[in-house]
């Protein structure tokens, strides 16, 4: 209906301008009509009533345009909604699922213990940052006891003076850390280079492990000190190092100069006894 009434406004409009072609023709240069005055008077108000009905017409149809796009975004934002609460659901199966089976198996998985927040006071930076000095308060540390940051695995607490506590950074030449290639869950060696760099080697990975740069490192849980899957590194170089092994370096998770606070994980590790137990022996 509002297609048909703009077609009539638009022949009238038409007719009106060929009617105001004659007049022009027939007048003088000089003079502006009378016929053309009326012309123009009639037709002027016509023109922009069709301008107008245009406008808003086009204006209507981007409306409708929009409309649709949103709601066809709706339609598919309901059905990634949809999707994720079956994904929940299925993880929860699993989780139930897992928790079933834990207790048919009477299975209990290590405690990963509580965190607590600590000062770091003092940075040894004359050996490449390869011990820190900690202030932790009126409850003091434990030897071995692990420390971590927001990003992983900073090092272990390997002496006590009251309120202070010593700590051996990952990046230590000395220090050793059981880690886990997350990607295929092979198990080896993690080391400090002791070097300026601060990075780190992985040891004791056979050659036919399958070993990439990217691959991301955790602590495997085999090391009696670090509860297992803290984030360690990134493997940034893999060589053959030897007839057996390859040779690997990792980029640490943590960036040891921005240390100004740290965690204390009160993680109970094996005993010391248990670990140097010779089988066969008599207690």
């Amino acid at each position: 209906m509002d297609e048909r009434r703009t077609a009539w406004l638009l022949i009238v409009v038409l007719v009106g301008q060929l009617i105001l072609v004659a007049i022009e023709g027939a007048r003088s240069s000089s003079s502006v009509t009378y016929a053309e005055s009326l012309g123009l008077y009639l037709l002027g108000p016509v023109a922009r009533v069709v301008a107008a009905t245009s406008g808003s017409l086009e204006g209507l149809r981007g409306g409708i345009r929009l409309q649709r796009s949103l709601l066809a975004e709706n339609r598919a934002l309901r059905q990634q909604v949809e999707d994720l609460r079956l994904h929940l659901l299925r993880l929860s199966d699993v989780e139930e699922e897992m928790a079933r089976l834990g207790e048919a198996i009477r299975y209990a998985a290590p405690l990963a213990g509580q965190i607590r927040a600590v000062d770091v006071v003092y940075a040894d930076r004359t050996s490449w940052l390869r011990t820190l000095i900690l202030y932790t308060g009126s409850q003091s540390a434990s030897i071995d006891q692990p420390v971590l940051s927001p990003a992983g695995v900073v090092g272990r607490v390997v002496m006590v003076a009251g309120p202070y506590a010593k700590v051996q950074l990952v990046t230590d030449r000395a220090a050793s850390v059981g880690g886990m290639l997350l990607r295929t869950r092979r198990q080896g060696l993690v080391r400090g280079s002791g070097q300026a760099s601060g990075g780190l080697n992985l040891e004791y990975m056979l050659l036919q492990a399958d070993v990439r740069p990217g691959d991301r490192v955790v602590t495997a849980g085999i090391d009696g000190i670090y509860p297992r899957g803290i984030p360690v590194g990134t493997v940034v170089s893999v060589e053959p190092g030897g007839e057996l092994f390859h040779k690997i370096r990792l980029a640490p998770a943590v960036d040891f100069a921005k240390l100004d606070q740290v965690y204390l994980l009160d993680h109970v590790s094996v005993p010391r006894e248990i670990e140097k137990a010779v089988p066969g022996a008599r207690p």
